[in-house]
């Protein structure tokens, strides 16, 4: 069955960096764009970018220009990479994939102090 297993969240200081990693398995990973999503502290859960299976790459525009996505297809695993953090990027991060319907990983959860 289809799996998707984030890591590499943690508590930072503004203006810091974390690299956010989605380990994926039970799908051909290749084929599926691959999404991340996040729910801040009372908000609901809300979209932060896309990348395609050419790579192509969208992001929020709150975090357009701090966020950016790869992905490593041998390694069936998609990055998120966040410099610049703030305290409102607190939240649980996902990853999620659609393919016979719409899947997510546990979260993790980043805390940026001010």
């Amino acid at each position: 069955q289809v799996q998707l297993v984030e890591s590499g969240g943690g508590l930072v200081q503004a203006g810091g960096s974390l690299r956010l990693s989605c380990t994926a398995s039970g799908f051909d990973f290749s084929i599926y764009e691959l999404d991340w999503y996040r729910q801040r502290p009372g908000n609901l859960r809300e979209w932060v970018g896309t990348i395609t299976i050419d790579h192509a790459r969208k992001v929020a525009d709150a975090v357009k220009g701090r966020y950016t996505i790869t992905r490593d297809d041998a390694k069936a695993t998609v990055y998120l990479q966040m410099d610049s953090l703030k305290p409102e990027d607190t939240a649980v991060y996902y990853c999620s994939v659609t393919t016979t319907g719409t899947h997510w990983g546990q979260g993790t959860q980043v805390t940026v102090s001010s």
